[in-house]
């Protein structure tokens, strides 16, 4: 019954994915690449390659090796600011990629429209309501509601409030809510308010399959949820993107380094613009430093605060199977009173 009663409350979220479970992996940069990406489909959940600064070239190489090892529904996150969006773009389509994700702002129509003339279902995420009505407009075919307690670039609004913000109002198409989840019982409580699936992505770092660096996956184990941080800003005048990841050598690196760019601005030494450009480009390469090649201490290491709820390295399909036993005892036990009545 459990069981049963699960499957209808994200019916909507499977059918649009095509999967056996309405469960979405997080894009994460050099992590959710073919062997993720496979696993979390092979596992019943819907892998999503995050294609990043990748060329064409790059993109094409990486959905084909995806595709050698499942033959599951996965998709493609593609980042809307970059230079060769079209292109990334025309490689989905040639290669039959049935679902991408646009991610890093307001996405260019053109680029809506020409996924959707190919057949391509296309995700976007919102981060307010407004935004959600606009991306409807636009043509968008799922939202992806993603709080700050996420990993990564993140937004100011947290996961609870922006739910019940954007879910009462948004019925025309699937939303998926993503941010700070780690058990099957949060997904239950989104799935009753609305939602069509949920996305994860903290949680699998530490999957047997992940190609993370072992000592990558060591800071995940052992971190708590409050060390999961954003990166500060210093000086309004200097915008930093915000960033949630596990607290290090590089975070302290990063405050030094806003501080003697302040200075240098102040004392007439630099130029804003040139300032801003080098606090913008502070991280670039870091994220590669630290999952790929295991400098956890002046890479960048980022998490969302779920990351309290990684205790242990498991196949992929260990974690789909927690997930979905957590969800159907927390139905269960919410059926259990009225069945314990009628006896």
């Amino acid at each position: 019954m459990t069981t049963k009663r699960l499957d209808e409350l994200w019916k909507r979220g499977k059918d649009f994915l095509g999967t056996q479970y309405a469960i979405l992996g997080g894009a994460m940069t050099w992590v959710s690449e073919r062997n993720l990406v496979s696993a979390i489909s092979n596992a019943g959940g819907f892998g999503v390659i995050a294609s990043g600064a990748m060329s064409p070239d790059l993109l094409r190489t990486e959905i084909k090796a995806t595709q050698e090892l499942t033959s599951k529904p996965f998709g493609v996150n593609l980042i809307t600011m970059h230079p060769q969006l079209m292109d990334l773009i025309d490689i989905c389509i040639q290669e039959n990629i049935t679902h991408v994700v646009l991610a890093g702002g307001l996405p260019p129509t053109q680029a809506i429209t020409k996924l959707k003339e190919n057949g391509i279902k296309v995700l976007c995420f919102a981060p307010a309501l407004v935004l959600a009505r606009k991306l409807i407009k636009l043509g968008v075919d799922a939202l992806i509601v993603e709080g700050m307690e996420a990993g990564g670039h993140i937004g100011p609004v947290s996961t609870s409030v922006l739910v019940q913000e954007i879910l009462p109002h948004i019925k025309d198409i699937p939303v998926f809510v993503a941010g700070g989840i780690g058990r099957g019982e949060a997904i239950v409580s989104y799935l009753e308010m609305g939602a069509a699936g949920c996305q994860l992505g903290t949680h699998f770092v530490c999957t047997t399959e992940c190609i993370a660096h072992p000592d990558f996956k060591k800071a995940f184990l052992r971190a708590q949820a409050r060390d999961a941080i954003i990166a500060p800003q210093l000086d309004g005048r200097f915008p930093v993107i915000p960033v949630r990841a596990l607290a290090n050598q590089a975070t302290k690196d990063f405050i030094d380094y806003q501080r003697k760019l302040i200075n240098q601005v102040d004392q007439g030494i630099l130029e804003l613009k040139e300032a801003q450009l080098k606090i913008e480009h502070f991280w670039a390469g870091t994220l590669k430093r630290a999952v790929i090649e295991g400098d956890i201490e002046h890479g960048s290491m980022m998490a969302g605060q779920s990351v309290g709820m990684v205790t242990h390295e498991q196949p992929t399909q260990d974690v789909i199977n927690e997930l979905i036993l957590q969800a159907t005892s927390a139905l269960e036990s919410r059926t259990m009173p009225k069945a314990a009545a009628l006896c």
